[in-house]
């Protein structure tokens, strides 16, 4: 495989119109996510979902990862239509937030989530991986295009905020559904993108990753920190909203730690660390900062403990993609993006069931198992970092 120094780059006026449009998408990728996260499941408990309920709902995004995800971004990538396969689950997406909110039998919602899932999940993979092909062919920076998905985020987090308090949450689904459907219509601006070829001797890369160490220790190292955020995702705005903040408040503290992750996405290209000392950095905060919120912190302290979220999230993912980037061939990036989702999937979706029990049982105890989770992870990327420094793209590259 050729270095990077050795890929031409295109003009700066295609790098750019390339870059503006991923960066449209990425806002309103992640605005919907925005939308999503927070208020899903407060949406899912006015329709009538018991805690029981809602982990099993809220577990089926993460089971998708390890089940069709990988078959998508396998597909797209043999067809060498990454951008098609974005356009399709994008439509398929806003289509099925639609069919949703028609529905409040648990049973129902719970199967028609399950398949607007099996196309909604690879959307992110796929998108990174045009991101990363976009990043080599262009020589940009991933931070910088990334932080426009977070800067949407806390849009969508802040219009849901505003709305809970003026709109009933049974709802707040079509403001979900209305980001999804600017996410759809955004995709049809992406710029087309050459797939990238394998070099001689690669034919078989996407199952060499699998056989990597290095490769495996990325994928299990940013499953148990990203997993190691289920707890929160599924049930901070519940804990928050019963504790008697409004609105705007659960909408301020979702706010504070994506403006955290927007400002550590805007200044990763001034990081000088190896990407494998990143995320073990990122791996211990994620532990402290779960260790913090299992105390019950008074709503001044639980403000300066989000801000860790720039680091438990956001450097987790720079560290993670810098990572893809040096081990993953080009023409096996989406297969290999598919893998670290659904490894993560694995986990997040084992740890989304798990949190449910635990949380009816213990409450906010259940951080202290997200905490576990994160220092394991801080481990084995520990282990494996000496290994990454030394023999990049060694087995994905075929030898």
């Amino acid at each position: 495989m050729r270095r990077e120094s050795q890929i031409p780059i295109a003009s700066k006026t295609q790098a750019r119109r390339f870059a503006t449009r991923l960066a449209v998408f990425y806002a309103t990728l992640f605005g919907t996510t925005g939308a999503h996260l927070p208020f899903f499941t407060v949406w899912l408990k006015a329709i009538g979902l018991d805690a029981f309920w809602i982990g099993l709902v809220t577990a089926v995004p993460p089971v998708t990862r390890f089940t069709v995800l990988p078959l998508v971004t396998g597909l797209a990538e043999t067809r060498q239509a990454v951008r098609g396969a974005i356009r399709i689950t994008a439509f398929a997406t806003a289509l099925g937030f639609v069919a949703i909110g028609t529905l409040y039998q648990p049973l129902a919602v719970l199967l028609v989530y399950a398949v607007m899932c099996c196309l909604w999940t690879p959307l992110v993979p796929l998108t990174d991986a045009y991101a990363l092909r976009g990043v080599r062919r262009y020589g940009l920076n991933y931070g910088p295009l990334r932080l426009w998905g977070s800067a949407a985020f806390v849009v969508g987090a802040l219009v849901c905020g505003g709305l809970v308090d003026a709109i009933a949450p049974r709802h707040l689904i079509w403001v979900i559904a209305s980001v999804a459907g600017l996410c759809a219509l955004a995709s049809l601006a992406l710029a087309p993108l050459a797939g990238a070829k394998a070099p001689d001797g690669a034919q078989h890369g996407a199952r060499a990753l699998l056989r990597d160490r290095g490769f495996v220790a990325i994928i299990a190292t940013s499953a148990l920190v990203q997993g190691s955020h289920s707890a929160y995702y599924v049930f901070a705005s519940i804990v928050w909203q019963q504790a008697g903040y409004g609105g705007l408040t659960i909408a301020g503290l979702w706010t504070l730690g994506v403006l955290a992750e927007i400002v550590l996405f805007a200044l990763s290209p001034r990081f000088t660390l190896q990407p494998a000392t990143l995320v073990v950095i990122a791996a211990l905060a994620a532990a402290v900062r779960w260790v913090l919120t299992a105390l019950n912190p008074p709503i001044a302290l639980l403000a300066v403990v989000q801000l860790a979220h720039g680091l438990s999230f956001g450097l987790t993912q720079v560290g993670t993609m810098g990572l893809m980037v040096q081990r993953v061939p080009g023409h096996v990036m989406a297969r290999g993006q598919g893998y670290l989702v659904a490894c993560s999937g694995i986990v997040a979706g084992c740890a989304s069931i798990v949190s449910g029990a635990v949380y009816q049982r213990y409450g906010q105890g259940v951080y202290c198992l997200m905490a576990a989770m994160a220092l394991a992870g801080a481990i084995v990327m520990a282990v494996a970092r000496r290994g990454l420094a030394h023999q990049p793209q060694s087995a994905a590259a075929g030898g």
